[in-house]
């Protein structure tokens, strides 16, 4: 199956703006995407929250489409929870600034990721994190992003109610997707 990123030179984007203050990274790093995948990265941020997993952060997407996704996510205050289990995608958080450490089954010691590390979440697979005092990720994901769907808005159902962040977050993917769609691989 083709995907539209790749997964190391978004990891060579990431590190080569690593040396900036945060808010002088991530419009760096929109705009070294925006060049490098012309007509695919939206480098104008529309940031929004994200309930899931048991985690509060904050989202901006740079480009999304059924089969992929690729965004800023973070906190300023750090957070605790759950990765969720996607047995038909894959996931790479690049750290960018902070710590996040994780654990996974049957593992009695954290693993700690800190600026520049990046972690991978294979399919099927599941971990806790914690955001240490603040964190920020450039996260992609590729597959059928939809089967996300439900553990992307459980925390919102069931605790949050916070229907405007969810009616923002599918106009914004949507948004997102039709242009996608416009732009064919």
């Amino acid at each position: 199956m083709k995907y539209v990123f790749d997964p190391d030179i978004l990891r060579e984007v990431a590190h080569s703006h690593l040396d900036l203050p945060l808010e002088e990274m991530l419009p760096a790093i929109a705009r070294d995407l925006a060049e490098r995948y012309p007509g695919r990265i939206d480098t104008r941020p529309d940031w929004f929250f994200s309930n899931a997993g048991g985690v509060m952060g904050q989202l901006t997407i740079l480009y999304a489409s059924l089969r992929e996704y690729v965004i800023f996510f973070g906190t300023p205050i750090g957070g605790t929870g759950h990765t969720g289990r996607y047995h038909f995608v894959e996931d790479y958080a690049y750290i960018l600034d902070g710590e996040m450490w994780y654990y996974g089954e049957g593992d009695v010691q954290k693993t700690e990721y800190r600026k520049g590390d990046v972690m991978h979440l294979q399919k099927g697979n599941a971990k806790g994190f914690r955001m240490e005092d603040r964190a920020w990720i450039l996260e992609y994901v590729r597959g059928p992003v939809p089967t996300m769907l439900p553990f992307g808005v459980a925390d919102t159902l069931f605790s949050t109610l916070d229907f405007r962040t969810l009616f923002r977050t599918f106009s914004i993917y949507t948004r997102h997707v039709l242009r996608s769609v416009r732009k064919p691989r």
